[in-house]
């Protein structure tokens, strides 16, 4: 099957019901209006007890992130149903809090699971990598968005080892067109977004670059504990290769990581097919991974449907910290928060 016919395949799945693999992995009925999507069967009700709350919508106001958090929302609104990408179930509000409920991906952090390892193998690397370029390629051509903020934190891994990929707070819907704000981790910017040049979708293929090489090698190819050194070896774009390497893996690296995002693989002529018929991937059926037909290599450890033991701990937010939605704030902003 040609590439052509799979990005079409995507987008019919898209567009239709959700796949039975991310029904069974939801073990909530939701309790809300009457439009919102119903998955599973269960007994219990959620409310907002069940949620743990990062910010309030004074704290999300003072940290200037409104436009952040409506762009998360519209945007997992947007690509809802992809096989992998967390799932927006619903989003709502009260007095003081936002809330976004997301199908839950038990099996934790790919990130974890690297630092565990050190480093994976190649056809490991090569699994999970084909699936982000599965994802890019869904977002770039099928939604016209940028995700800019790609690297194994957010990633997570479902109970049959396949990837979600979360936080989409730096998303944005640019089409043809470049953005010009700073955002990302430092070690995944692309030259363009360092230079402040305008970026578009090309900074995704780089991005991609760089998470396989940290994959492969288990730390990314730039590095130094002073962020304005890495922006540095960035422009330089100079990656040095381990000699274990193979010659496939260095040649997409260095493809996707061309400091000229005019130059750079899957933005070039050909776009995302280009991706998928590197020697790289040259023995990934693209159609089996796109149907999840094809079992993931790293299979996490679930006891129950809402088991956590893949997560690392991580402290609840100080209420103290929080600052209050006031009456002066909620006639200011209140049309802005009216999607929740």
């Amino acid at each position: 099957m040609g590439s052509e016919d799979i990005h079409e395949r995507e987008k019919e799945i898209v567009a239709s019901v959700r796949p039975p693999h991310q029904r069974r992995l939801s073990p909530f009925v939701i309790a809300g209006r009457a439009e919102e999507k119903q998955l599973g069967i269960s007994t219990r009700r959620l409310n907002v007890n069940d949620f743990a709350l990062l910010k309030t919508l004074g704290t999300v106001i003072k940290l200037k992130q409104v436009e952040h958090v409506r762009n998360e929302r519209k945007t997992l609104a947007d690509v809802s149903g992809h096989p992998f990408i967390t799932t927006l179930i619903a989003s709502f509000s009260d007095d003081q809090n936002l809330y976004m409920l997301l199908d839950y991906c038990p099996g934790g952090e790919i990130f974890s699971y690297l630092r565990r390892a050190r480093r994976f193998n190649e056809n490991t690397s090569k699994f999970y990598a084909a699936e982000i370029a599965l994802t890019i390629e869904f977002l770039h051509d099928v939604e016209g968005v940028v995700y800019r903020d790609l690297k194994p934190e957010n990633i997570l891994l479902d109970a049959e080892g396949h990837i979600k990929l979360v936080d989409f707070g730096f998303a944005k819907q640019v089409g043809d067109h470049e953005t010009y704000t700073l955002c990302g981790t430092p070690e995944y910017l692309a030259p363009e977004v360092i230079h402040n040049s305008g970026h578009g979708l090309a900074v995704d293929w780089w991005a991609l670059g760089i998470l396989i090489y940290e994959f492969l090698v288990g730390q990314p190819p730039f590095w130094d504990q002073n962020p304005m050194r890495i922006y540095e070896q960035i422009v330089e774009g100079h990656i040095r290769y381990p000699q274990n390497m193979s010659p496939a893996a260095q040649n997409i690296i260095s493809l996707l990581c061309k400091t000229n995002p005019t130059e750079r693989l899957g933005y070039i002529s050909g776009g995302s097919a280009r991706v998928k018929t590197h020697p790289f991937f040259e023995d990934i059926n693209w159609d089996d991974l796109f149907y999840r037909r094809i079992k993931g290599p790293i299979i996490p450890r679930v006891d129950h449907p809402a088991d956590t033991g893949n997560f690392e701990e991580y402290p609840d937010p100080d209420v103290k910290n929080q600052s209050l939605y006031t009456d002066d704030l909620r006639d200011k902003y209140e049309a802005l928060f009216a999607d929740f």
